[in-house]
């Protein structure tokens, strides 16, 4: 496997599209409605639920800037959201680099288009195993897969995409894109990318963590019928 070793970045990235897809939707009222004012223009993809939720915050200006990631990807999402964002489209708006003319030229070939920004928080796994009903079964359901793909290869791809897990960062990030021309600096997207694999590997602790103190007969139990 060759790795590309990349020589060439840009400190301040605009953030023209972003990917929005969380469970915890605090905070998205001033969050989105920044997004917008710092760039008139920008384009907001989103799924679901939080789709639904911008949808309601922006009103009238959400037939502007907002589309269906299903749209965008010409993909209908699976029944129960069990897949939105797993999409080629997607990854190649996330993982292309700026200054590579073939990731360039796969860009232009498929109609994607650089994703600039990812926000993204995951299902509850701990608040579901942890609630009195919880149960295998739950717990199974309440693994994300898209959220920590996405959160991951934006992290991986810091050199051009801000990867935004906690919206306690809101306003900090808001005020960058005010003062900023609605651009990110390197050395946030560093920070943010940071934060972003401390997040995903603590979930992952806490599903592997889950699985070895759970027993197979209480899984097994879970289910009314095994064929």
């Amino acid at each position: 496997m060759s790795i590309n070793i990349v020589k060439k970045i840009d400190d301040l990235v605009k953030v023209s599209t972003v990917l929005i897809s969380v469970s915890d939707k605090t905070g998205l009222e001033d969050f989105v409605p920044g997004l917008v004012k710092a760039n008139p223009n920008i384009r907001i993809l989103s799924t679901g639920g939080t789709y639904k939720k911008i949808e309601q915050i922006l009103g009238k200006k959400a037939e502007k800037v907002l589309t269906p990631v299903s749209e965008y990807t010409g993909q209908p999402e699976t029944q129960g959201g069990l897949v939105k964002t797993l999409d080629f489209k997607i990854y190649l708006g996330l993982l292309t680099e700026t200054h590579n003319p073939d990731h360039q030229a796969d860009l232009k070939r498929t109609g994607a288009v650089p994703v600039n920004m990812v926000v993204v928080n995951l299902y509850p796994f701990q608040q579901t195993i942890e609630a009195a009903d919880a149960t295998p079964e739950k717990a199974r359901g309440n693994i994300d897969i898209g959220g920590p793909c996405m959160i991951r290869a934006a992290a991986k791809n810091f050199i051009r995409v801000a990867s935004v897990v906690d919206p306690k960062d809101y306003p900090k990030i808001l005020e960058e894109l005010e003062s900023m021309e609605s651009m990110t600096s390197l050395e946030t997207r560093i920070s943010l990318a940071k934060k972003a694999f401390f997040h995903t590997a603590g979930y992952d602790q806490a599903i592997a963590n889950y699985l070895r103190e759970t027993s197979f007969n209480d899984i097994q139990g879970s289910y009314e019928e095994i064929l």
